[in-house]
């Protein structure tokens, strides 16, 4: 009887021990709970990973013309593989290259802004800077220690704001189908589908109070994908038209070109996401471990935010970075178990092999997405004014801001204004907000003096 009663026991402490293991970093996790929980990380952000590709390809070309559907296929399934693999090396690492903290790397919407700056730019330009841009962000990662002060916090803050504004058009013109020369754009089937998209994404938000409220985007763009059927916005397709089992492919749309104005942009913006990615790590540290960052730790998160962005650009894709919305998951729920999450990881590699899920997700609406990205997009430019905010409302901190913003919006309104300036600086901020709002930024907080004098309000 006794020994019946020790076995009871030995078991319920097992089946304890392993539901504590999803709240530690490592530990063996039963494969259902994984699968489950992984797949959650996935839901949460497929539809942020796959809409830069389909957005910078509606904006570029390739060798003056347009790029294909069955290329822009290939480009979402190569989104899908690289988000996978770029996770696991974070959560895992490679020698000093990944923090080995539970974080998902995907394509980011951060480069959306300077990709599309140029309207009608060969895509390959695009592939180049990324090579470039994150080969120099990893070599940075690895030498954090050294250069860490570099870009101050009013400085991010300031880019962030400067990247969700320069955004906010991008969203707009998608909302209302994408391209301004078609004859349906701001039809009342586009304004209707885009709407409706915008409105499911916002009551999903508010609706849902569990681990559900990060999957608004996926339901938006479900509930507006099923709208625009009977609408006629939906191209045929075939599910065939790739064949059932196809595998990434390196540069799918040919060699990389590397133009230097192109380049230095890209510089500017991989800064920014440089802060962004120490900003998830320290995020993961603190609000679900309970710690400060370690070093190690945010060099290994920078050096692979950096190389692996040059990888995606081998495969076609855009920069790489790591995913708020999973991080905000992972503090919702406390679960950090490194295997659990590298779970989703291994789904997104699965999922690249299947060509017929990226040939859907080819043909969903651009007011569709539109509806979607309004909603991010307007966040990105909230969490800037949060930043600044955190930041302390200095009258330095003010100033900055409020130059560097009215520069990057006023400056970039018309390309003529560079019209007299050499081809390279033109080609860096003719239309291009970010690089402006960075310069402006970063050389105000260099030149103005430091004071920390908090801005009272009047009582009067």
């Amino acid at each position: 009887m006794s020994q019946t009663i020790e076995n009871d026991q030995s078991n319920q402490l097992t089946k304890t021990s392993l539901s504590d293991n999803i709240y530690k970093l490592d530990g063996k996790v039963p494969f259902v709970t994984a699968l489950a929980i992984g797949l959650q990380h996935v839901l949460a952000m497929f539809v942020s990973n796959v809409v830069p590709i389909i957005m910078i390809t509606s904006a570029t070309k390739l060798n003056g013309k347009d790029i294909s559907p069955e290329l822009i296929t290939q480009l979402i399934q190569n989104a899908m593989f690289i988000a996978g693999i770029s996770s696991l090396i974070q959560i895992y690492g490679i020698g000093k290259i990944g923090s080995r903290l539970p974080i998902i790397m995907g394509i980011s919407f951060t480069f959306l802004s300077v990709a599309t700056a140029r309207q009608g730019i060969d895509y390959n330009i695009i592939m180049g800077s990324v090579i470039v841009g994150g080969l120099i962000e990893g070599f940075l990662g690895l030498s954090y220690k050294f250069w860490k002060r570099l870009i101050s916090p009013i400085v991010a803050s300031c880019v962030v704001i400067g990247i969700g504004i320069s955004l906010l058009p991008v969203g707009a013109i998608s909302f209302c189908g994408g391209n301004v020369k078609a004859a349906d754009f701001g039809s009342l089937n586009n304004w209707l589908v885009g709407s409706i998209t915008l409105i499911s994404c916002l009551i999903s938000l508010n609706l849902f109070k569990t681990t559900l409220k990060v999957l608004s985007p996926l339901i938006g763009l479900v509930i507006g994908f099923s709208v625009s059927i009977p609408l006629g916005l939906i191209p045929s397709f075939c599910l065939t038209e790739n064949g059932f089992l196809a595998f990434p492919v390196i540069f799918p749309t040919g060699m990389p070109i590397f133009e230097l104005a192109n380049i230095i942009s890209f510089l500017f913006i991989f800064l920014v996401s440089a802060t962004e990615t120490i900003g998830d790590t320290s995020a993961i540290c603190y609000g679900a471990l309970n710690r400060e960052m370690t070093e190690k730790e945010g060099s290994g998160s920078l050096a692979c935010d950096g190389f692996s962005s040059t990888l995606a650009a081998i495969f076609g894709c855009s920069s790489t970075t790591s995913f708020s919305q999973n991080v905000g998951l992972i503090n919702l729920t406390k679960v950090v178990n490194r295997n659990v999450v590298a779970t989703g990881a291994i789904i997104l590699v699965l999922a690249s092999f299947f060509p017929p899920l990226a040939i859907i997700l080819k043909t969903v609406p651009q007011s569709v997405l539109g509806g979607c990205t309004i909603l991010m997009f307007g966040q990105i430019f909230i969490s800037g004014l949060k930043m600044l905010y955190k930041n302390g409302l200095t009258e330095r901190n003010i100033t900055i801001a409020s130059v560097s913003i009215c520069l990057s919006v006023g400056l970039s309104a018309k390309p003529e204004m560079f019209q007299h300036m050499p081809e390279l600086i033109q080609k860096i901020f003719s239309n291009n907000p970010v690089s402006i709002i960075f310069i402006s930024a970063l050389l105000l907080d260099l030149l103005l003096p430091r004071e920390q004098v908090e801005i009272k309000d009047n009582p009067s």
